[in-house]
């Protein structure tokens, strides 16, 4: 008898949490709904916002982000000149995941950067993008460079022009990842931890997350407010974030060994004092084997280079554009 109660306490422990979890979900999507447009794409929809005039530039948030990241600032900085998009990577923000990916609790296969630049390549077509330069920051960086790589072999209006890295993971890293990333990557991750993160997360623990990774910097005022955080504690979108991460070093791997053959401009903007994708790892090795790779090191900067010194990414953005042209 002990043995049965016991196990429907658990039960209803589990039930509880996740209705929790998917109450909580419904509240950061009523409190931060889609702010731009949608486009059908093989299996799903991507999330989109478009603004300005000029050559196209596409914006790629970091892990566990979403297209705010962009529309709090930076994007303002580039529209008097560009027709700039910035997109939710697949699984986050309000786009779909990869087609075909399998999305069960217990389910850890990722979405590499490889199939998310392939969807997001598909968006582009759709939405009348031309040779545009690909910025990433963080996770988004090599989905960018997974967006030039694929130009190597398929000839598409949407090919890179150029490529601009803010803080971008571009190299394989010595070590394993984080524990957060490889509990919550794993079957156990999809069942127990993201419900219960989800469901019982205090905000105090969000605002430290967001102070820790623009330390040592301050967030900019307004921040927090703006970018939606509770988006991504939604159990789909934690699913998707940690599943992308623990699974992406074979992807990145794969990738360098075709920076080579690379011959557009590359740009990189990257903290000196980054510990999150750190500067000697990825961008101090890219240069060793891209010779056309130039980096502008920031002292004292750490992970959010774009926020940290914004003209820096313009600039970035500007050498790209005419190197390309």
């Amino acid at each position: 008898m002990a043995v049965k109660t016991l196990t429907a306490v658990i039960a209803l422990s589990a039930l509880a949490t996740g209705m929790l979890a998917q109450y909580r979900a419904s509240e950061a999507e009523t409190a931060f709904p889609p702010v731009g447009q949608f486009v059908a794409v093989t299996g799903g929809q991507v999330h989109y916002v478009q603004q300005g005039s000029g050559p196209h530039v596409i914006l790629l948030h970091g892990a566990g982000g979403n297209l705010r990241e962009f529309t709090f600032d930076l994007m303002s900085r580039l529209t008097d000149r560009y027709t700039v998009t910035a997109f939710d990577r697949p699984g986050l923000g309000y786009t779909d995941r990869v087609p075909g990916i399998a999305k069960g609790l217990t389910a850890t296969e990722g979405d590499s950067p490889q199939a998310q630049a392939a969807m997001l390549r598909e968006a582009a077509v759709k939405i009348g993008i031309t040779d545009p330069i690909v910025a990433g920051h963080s996770f988004g960086g090599i989905v960018s460079y997974a967006w030039a790589v694929a130009g190597l072999d398929e000839d598409s209006p949407v090919n890179a022009k150029g490529v601009v890295s803010f803080a971008g993971v571009t190299m394989p890293w010595p070590g394993g990842l984080d524990r957060y990333y490889t509990v919550n990557g794993s079957a156990f991750g999809g069942v127990v931890t993201i419900p219960a993160i989800s469901a019982f997360v205090p905000s105090s623990v969000i605002s430290s997350s967001i102070d820790a990774t623009f330390a040592p910097q301050d967030a900019p005022e307004g921040y927090a407010e703006h970018i939606g955080a509770g988006l991504t504690l939604r159990p789909a979108s934690m699913r998707a974030n940690a599943r992308q991460v623990n699974t992406s070093r074979p992807h990145v791997v794969t990738l360098s060994k075709r920076y080579p053959e690379l011959t557009l401009p590359i740009e990189i903007v990257h903290g000196e004092e980054d510990t999150t994708v750190p500067i000697h790892i990825h961008a101090e090795e890219i240069e060793k084997i891209v010779p056309q790779v130039n980096t502008t090191r920031l002292p004292g900067i750490g992970h959010m280079p774009h926020h940290a010194d914004p003209q820096s990414a313009v600039d970035a953005i500007n050498r790209v554009a005419a190197r390309a042209s």
